[in-house]
């Protein structure tokens, strides 16, 4: 699992040009829970996909108020699911909706919650760019293919007609990502007890989906997939593959996942504890995600959420 600390080296430019806006602003431009008085520490964890979004939210937050420290981690949708309902964080970024196995196990702690849409995106495939594979789009049934369980797809030209000869390395989220459930379940399908089907398991997995650019980098003619905004992090490297999901190729884009013309679009979400929001760093914290949400999100090259799901998760949150 990967951690990622607010004053990553990432975030920094992002940070220097948020100061010079701030420093423009009137006073009544200051953000939403930016009493500088506020202190405390709020734990984050859960979806790599949104930390990069979490980071640069706690990043910004900090900036009037530097008396909460925010530990934001990234052990994967699940893994900060388990985590959340154990009482050890505060907030659970995740890549998908909770399962009920997993608000049970909150329900049974003892743990309420609020689920807050934050942004949206969509599952990616990429290769290493300069690469030809043979296509350029990719069909469901194709990914299936490749996918599914005990496949023994080990070359592009297996796939099907059109491919070329070439060795296939595959790399994608380990089982505790929130982007592995929503990929399994919208390619694979789900088993007799209504739960996505997994995928073959002879492929590198991680939860830090930097892994997944730097496998794909590295082969000869890889296949990843993660979210989005980490294909928009590294196009300089990577190619992405359009997806046909019976209605004619589409490219993700901003566009297109926003509209859901995209296959593989999907919602993002932050988990919050009843109890924490009852804290006034948290409250404060949640508030200014919230409220700058849709900046936060094309600053870091996320597809904003609708605002009207916005506005329906702040009507959730404390004034």
């Amino acid at each position: 699992p990967s951690t990622s600390n607010v004053g990553s080296n990432r975030l920094s430019k992002w940070f220097s040009i948020y100061l010079i806006a701030a420093g423009c602003g009137s006073s009544s431009d200051k953000p939403a829970g930016g009493d500088s008085k506020l202190a405390g520490s709020i734990v984050i964890d859960g979806s790599s996909t949104v930390e990069p979004l979490a980071s640069a939210a706690a990043e910004a937050f900090n900036g009037d108020n530097s008396g909460v420290n925010i530990d934001v981690r990234a052990s994967g949708t699940g893994g900060g699911f388990a985590a959340f309902c154990k009482g050890e964080t505060d907030i659970s970024n995740a890549s998908r909706s909770i399962k009920d196995e997993e608000a049970k196990a909150c329900a049974d702690a003892g743990v309420t919650y609020e689920e807050l849409r934050v942004a949206s995106d969509g599952i990616t495939l990429v290769t290493k760019a300069g690469v030809e594979v043979g296509k350029t789009c990719l069909t469901l049934a194709d990914l299936k293919a490749v996918w599914t369980p005990g496949s023994k797809v080990k070359n592009w030209s297996a796939i099907g007609p059109g491919f070329k000869e070439l060795p296939l390395q595959l790399a994608g989220p380990g089982s505790q990502s929130g982007t592995y459930d929503f990929f399994n379940e919208e390619v694979l399908g789900k088993g007799a007890d209504g739960k996505p089907l997994p995928s073959r398991q002879d492929y590198s997995a991680s939860e830090d989906d930097n892994v997944t650019v730097n496998v794909v980098n590295a082969a000869k003619a890889g296949l990843g997939y993660f979210g989005f905004s980490y294909y928009e992090q590294n196009q300089d490297t990577l190619t992405p593959f359009g997806v046909d999901g019976g209605k004619g190729c589409v490219v993700p884009s901003a566009e297109s996942i926003t509209d859901g013309t995209y296959p593989l679009a999907r919602p993002l979400f932050i988990y919050v504890k009843k109890t924490s929001l009852a804290k006034p760093e948290v409250k404060g914290f949640v508030r200014y995600f919230l409220e700058n949400a849709v900046s936060l999100a094309e600053d870091q090259q996320f597809v904003p959420a609708p605002q009207d799901q916005l506005d329906a998760g702040l009507a959730k949150v404390p004034a």
